[in-house]
């Protein structure tokens, strides 16, 4: 892979520079070794093999933690079964090997140390017989992992499910360098775009809210103008009534001193007419005192006098 040639050539380029050359020939070796540039279950089954051999209980356990803390602990929640399992048959095979080769010693070190912790699971209640039983690859409890078969098993098994997980696991962070910058690189210019995004949009909004308030502005002032032209329609639409025209144009003050005049006449002969009604009531040959001949003196005179009275009032 790209990645892990590069890592490796800064690898030596540091080593190179501090003066490491111990582990840079190491280094070279494990390189030289190896025939493929990935990792390989195989390795990490022979460290496993080759503690159980030694009864190199320490080895074995920190090779194990080692896993487990970087490992198994990103596997999901289902693997954990699994994973306690390996582990368990793995510290059986130690404890086989060790009675194998007679290390009493190695067994006990190996109860002492682990007890508390294996005293807690219900498949080790046996086990703690084992280092006082004689013949313990006769024991129905224990004789089936002293066979071949099953530590082979064992071993196979470790190895497909250490291949499985190193194939699902994602790369580590130091040969992740350069795609993490890349990546970070890639955001930064996504987050300058959103914000140049999000300035043009308060822009946009800004221009909307100004040009709402222009147009109802506008739509205040058009109503204005058009209900005074509605105004103005409708006093258009009046029509006037149907009067004929005067033939000639003539001056209402002309009108007005004609028609005082006309009253004026009239009031003159109507007074003329009084005037001449009361003169021939006092006149003796007046048909209306002739048929008054019979009356007394007294009443002629009071009947001329109130006839002389009214007729001076009204002259």
């Amino acid at each position: 892979m790209a990645q892990v040639a590069y890592v490796d050539s800064m690898l030596r380029e540091y080593l190179i520079f501090r003066g490491y050359s111990n582990t840079l020939k190491a280094l070279d070796v494990e390189q030289r070794n190896e025939k493929d540039q990935h990792f390989r279950a195989e390795r990490l089954i022979e460290h496993f093999n080759a503690a159980v051999q030694a009864s190199d209980l320490k080895a074995l356990r920190n090779l194990w933690l080692h896993l487990d803390n970087y490992l198994f602990s990103k596997l999901d929640h289902n693997y954990a079964v699994a994973v306690k399992k390996l582990e368990n048959n793995l510290l059986k095979y130690y404890l086989v090997t060790a009675y194998s080769n007679n290390k009493s010693d190695k067994i006990s070190e190996f109860f002492k140390k682990l007890s508390s912790e294996l005293q807690q699971q219900n498949e080790w209640k046996d086990w703690f017989y084992f280092s006082f039983c004689k013949n313990a690859e006769e024991s129905p409890t224990f004789a089936l992992y002293f066979t071949k078969q099953w530590q082979d098993t064992l071993l196979l098994s470790l190895r497909n499910f250490l291949t499985t997980v190193y194939q699902c696991l994602p790369q580590p962070s130091f040969v992740r360098a350069e795609q993490e910058a890349a990546h970070m690189q890639r955001l930064q210019d996504e987050n300058t775009r959103l914000r140049a995004r999000l300035q043009q949009l308060q822009q946009e909004q800004q221009q909307q809210q100004s040009s709402s308030a222009a147009s109802s502005q506008n739509l205040s002032s058009g109503e204005a103008s058009s209900s005074r032209r509605r105004q103005q329609q409708s006093l258009n639409d009046i029509l006037p009534f149907d009067i004929s025209p005067p033939g000639h144009i003539v001056d209402d003050f002309c009108i007005i001193a004609s028609e005082a005049n006309i009253v004026g006449q009239a009031s003159d002969a109507q007074a003329r007419g009084l005037k001449l009604l009361i003169r021939n009531i006092g006149n003796a040959g007046s048909p209306v005192l002739t048929r008054k001949d019979n009356v007394g003196d007294k009443s002629l005179s009071s009947s001329k006098r109130r006839s002389g009275s009214v007729g001076r009032s009204w002259i």
